[in-house]
């Protein structure tokens, strides 16, 4: 999340971010658009939280049970949750442990297929960093009250904001960055048919700012959102390169981005980096990664 950030704006420092989240409560985290975990404005949350996430309740059942989890014990472990939470904002190990003395099941992924289940049920998210904790809260008590959300006028934001960052698209583009079904697309972009142009057979907002350059060479921080919700991804990462960035079991590594694709990946260990790039990279390239490099490692060392 804090390496998300970083490339996307301009003197936010680490502090901001968690600032923002505890303190001003102007950003939250929860499990929204495709069922992973989003950070939002609190404006958004709500309209987001109403259009992507019922629809999450399929899935969760299914994984609860492989995780040996019962609908009676998934019940119990959210009511505990909110019971728990109404008394404050509490962490993922102090809300395990309450699980654990009510014998509800949290080995393996349990745990975070009940938190999710609690958010579909009751709406929690993830508020404050206490102590370099990511703590979960009660929706209404960290926000105030929710608002009522009309689908039709949330489907049309959504596809004027998706469309304002990732246009030209279509509507399986919406629905697969969003998670939502296709024909919830298809009512979204019909909604806001009057702001629309086409372009090779996509849409696109009129009044779309104008593209920008290229952004200079960056270092991408694992799971980057550039990466997410497309329906082929061979526009980022060369299509031989795929597996190196995304591992057979989804985990999405650190990226290197040169002029708007994937050039390469790359870890940090001890303040340590090492660069793994798909190819050949010019001097003039390597100059600016490695001034890139500085630039993370400083942002982290404040972090830390």
């Amino acid at each position: 999340m804090r390496l998300a950030i970083r490339p996307r704006s301009r003197g936010v420092s680490v502090a901001d971010l968690e600032k923002a989240l505890t303190e001003d409560r102007s950003v939250v985290v929860s499990w929204l658009n495709r069922g992973t975990l989003h950070l939002v404005g609190r404006d958004e949350f709500p309209w987001l939280h109403a259009l992507t996430v019922p629809r999450l309740a399929t899935s969760n059942r299914t994984r609860l049970k492989q995780e040996g989890v019962s609908p009676a014990q998934a019940e119990r472990g959210a009511d505990l949750i909110v019971k728990a939470l109404g008394d404050g904002p509490l962490g993922r190990a102090e809300l395990k442990e309450r699980l654990d003395r009510a014998k509800v099941p949290t080995a393996g992924q349990a745990l975070v297929h009940i938190l999710l289940y609690t958010t579909i049920r009751d709406t929690i998210l993830r508020g404050p960093v206490i102590d370099g904790d990511h703590k979960f809260a009660l929706a209404d008590d960290w926000l105030g009250d929710l608002p009522v959300v009309e689908p039709d006028v949330a489907l049309a934001e959504l596809a004027r904001r998706y469309l304002r960052g990732h246009g030209p698209a279509s509507e399986r583009d919406l629905a697969k960055w969003a998670g939502i079904p296709l024909g919830q697309a298809k009512r979204g972009f019909a909604a806001i048919a009057d702001e629309l142009e086409e372009v090779d057979g996509l849409a696109r907002l009129r009044k779309a700012p104008k593209p920008a350059k290229l952004p200079p060479p960056r270092l991408l921080g694992s799971f980057d959102p550039v990466l997410h919700g497309w329906t082929s991804r061979e526009l980022l990462i060369p299509a031989a390169d795929d597996r190196a960035v995304v591992t057979t079991n989804g985990i999405f590594r650190p990226t290197i981005m040169v002029e708007g694709r994937m050039a390469g990946v790359w870890t940090m260990s001890s303040g340590k980096f090492e660069l793994n790039p798909f190819g050949p990279l010019g001097d003039d390239i390597l100059a600016k990664l490695e001034r890139e490099q500085a630039r993370v490692a400083a942002y982290l060392a404040a972090e830390s």
